[in-house]
């Protein structure tokens, strides 16, 4: 089974690089409409983990029925993402998939090509690649710890370094409905 782990940012601060064209009340419901959908995508996958940046991105978690961990001092994604892959190894996980909460396009059939490449033994890491950034938008880790966390600029590179340093199998998933991300204004 696939935890699944998405990282879900304060809405009032989420998609700040949009402000030369979405006002704040555009940029928070865009932000909230994006968690939903990522949230119910990840539950057509497995057991979803909300890592969630504020109270109110906690309590659309809860709303929606799935775990939440609240971070105490929001960090960015790297430590969002470490908090939910080390509860999912308290948890027994044997294999993670950590998702943006930025895909407008995102399915539960598209999040699940990423543990389905990682079928098979050993240890792999898949990574859905973002529309012409050189980033990750979705990353399956089996085991969760098989690699170090990277996100950010140019984050495809860096994993797929890590994973070859490690001797571990990686795969890039290029799929339309997980490579768009809303961060800048020519993405809308």
């Amino acid at each position: 089974m696939t935890r699944v782990i998405v990282l879900v940012k304060d809405f009032d601060t989420a998609k700040q690089r949009l402000s030369p064209v979405l006002d704040p009340a555009a940029r928070r419901r865009l932000a909230i409409a994006n968690a939903e959908r990522a949230i119910r995508a990840g539950a057509e996958v497995g057991p979803v983990l909300v890592v969630a940046g504020s109270e109110e991105a906690a309590a659309l978690g809860r709303r929606l029925g799935v775990e939440v961990l609240l971070e105490a001092e929001p960090g960015g994604q790297n430590p969002a993402a470490a908090a939910g892959i080390a509860r999912a190894l308290q948890e027994g996980a044997e294999q993670v998939l950590v998702v943006s909460s930025d895909l407008p396009l995102v399915t539960g059939a598209a999040l699940g090509l990423l543990p389905a490449s990682g079928d098979g033994h050993g240890p792999i890491v898949v990574a859905a690649a973002a529309t012409g950034r050189g980033g990750t938008n979705a990353l399956f880790l089996r085991p969760p710890d098989a690699i170090g966390l990277h996100f950010g600029d140019r984050s495809l590179a860096k994993f797929q370094a890590d994973a070859a340093s490690r001797r571990v199998s990686f795969v890039v998933i290029d799929d339309d409905q997980l490579a768009l991300d809303l961060d800048e204004p020519a993405d809308l």
